[in-house]
């Protein structure tokens, strides 16, 4: 089943909570550009986040593209908010069906960013 977001006349699909996968998490999560986006909702935490917030060094389509497939997976929920579309981190369902996973992804990342001298 999924759930659908609505504040205006746009609806975004969300995965429920039980049908968020594993392996559809982690695909999400391999993506340098989509571990960014989830590194800085980490970073804000709780705080709904403009796509706009974003620098991504991508076209605007590839990046719709990038925050599709974390919304689809579960990662995160996005929403409308007049014209903008807002996204925070689904870390209170991540930490529940995952527990661990996420800060250590997050930790990972982190570690892998200092190392490469992408410090974000």
């Amino acid at each position: 089943m999924t759930i659908a977001a609505t504040t205006s006349s746009r609806t975004l699909i969300h995965p429920a909570a039980k049908d968020i996968r594993l392996e559809g998490v982690l695909h999400a999560l391999a993506d340098p550009m989509r571990m960014r986006v989830v590194r800085d909702l980490a970073k804000e935490e709780g705080a709904e986040l403009s796509c706009s917030y974003f620098d991504l060094p991508v076209t605007k389509s590839t990046s719709t593209h990038h925050f599709r497939v974390l919304r689809e997976s579960g990662v995160i929920r996005q929403i409308y908010r007049g014209t903008a579309k807002l996204s925070v981190l689904r870390r209170d369902t991540l930490d529940s069906l995952f527990p661990g996973l996420l800060d250590s992804v997050l930790a990972a990342a982190a570690r892998d960013a200092d190392r490469h001298g992408a410090g974000g």
